[in-house]
């Protein structure tokens, strides 16, 4: 048993200053990317969470381009793009305008990375992770994102689940469904500018939708579905890292490979629970 355990968890896994930076920031952006995601997949907007990190990474890029701090770069290009969608988006064209935005922000983004080939590398390690990467002063940051969002959801979370479930009433009790759909984008653009520089601009969708997903088959309300959100993405970063260092593979390689399992449980249960409510 013992030398089971010290294979599965071998020297530096938990004392390594590098990896104590990733378990740190890897657990604060599971919690950040669950307590958004829950919404996205509620609202069924997992295409704005898919496309919001990745128009980010456009902010990154012009940060490299001109010398600047890329997390800035990344923050501030997630919320444009937000907001872009926000103001832009009626209820007959949102996946339409959501598509445009990420191809205008993409189209940047190669546009930044050609004109600077220097930094390429540095931009290049935010469309997939840099985990191991993560410095102090990062995790710091990353911290106070998370807190952030998690009092803003606190804050949000009734009116904002009353308009995800029932919008056109919350509208009649006088709740503007435009405001907090303004808000709810703004999540999703702290939580990509958090996530993106741990599992990547390409990945952090599969942290921020799959434990949501999968916790909506399994919760029995809303106020369980988000908190094992939180639980299944936290215990998905974990095994990754502790994967992703047994055998030297990426770390957002075993996020997305994880999220994947938890969510196909999640059907699983719901089938043998009620093997109608599939087909329904």
């Amino acid at each position: 048993m013992m030398h089971v355990l010290g294979l599965l968890f071998p020297p530096g896994l938990l004392t390594a200053p590098f990896m104590q930076n990733a378990w740190i920031s890897g657990s604060a952006v599971a919690i950040l990317s669950a307590l958004v995601g829950f919404f996205a997949v509620l609202r069924g907007a997992t295409f704005v969470a898919h496309a919001v990190p990745r128009a980010s990474f456009a902010g990154a890029a012009g940060a490299a381009l001109v010398g600047g701090d890329t997390l800035l770069g990344l923050g501030i290009f997630s919320a444009i793009s937000a907001l872009g969608i926000a103001f832009l988006t009626s209820r007959r064209d949102r996946g339409q305008i959501t598509a445009l935005v990420l191809a205008a922000a993409l189209g940047l983004g190669a546009l930044f990375l050609a004109l600077g080939d220097a930094y390429a590398p540095q931009v290049y390690a935010l469309l997939f992770g840099q985990i191991v990467g993560i410095s102090r002063a990062d995790v710091l940051g990353i911290l106070g994102l998370t807190g952030l969002t998690a009092a803003a959801v606190a804050v949000l979370y009734r009116p904002l689940l009353f308009v995800s479930v029932a919008p056109d009433v919350a509208e009649a009790r006088g709740v503007s469904r435009h405001r907090f759909n303004v808000l709810f984008l703004l999540l999703v653009a702290l939580s990509a500018t958090a996530a993106v520089p741990v599992v990547g601009a390409l990945l952090s969708f599969s942290l921020m939708v799959g434990p949501a997903a999968a916790a909506s088959y399994f919760g029995r309300s809303p106020a369980s579905a988000l908190w094992l959100s939180v639980a299944i993405g936290l215990v998905s970063v974990w095994l990754a890292l502790v994967l992703a260092y047994d055998t030297g593979m990426p770390v957002g390689f075993f996020v997305a490979v994880v999220t994947a399992a938890f969510y196909g449980l999640g059907r699983l249960w719901a089938l043998t629970a009620d093997p109608l409510a599939d087909a329904a």
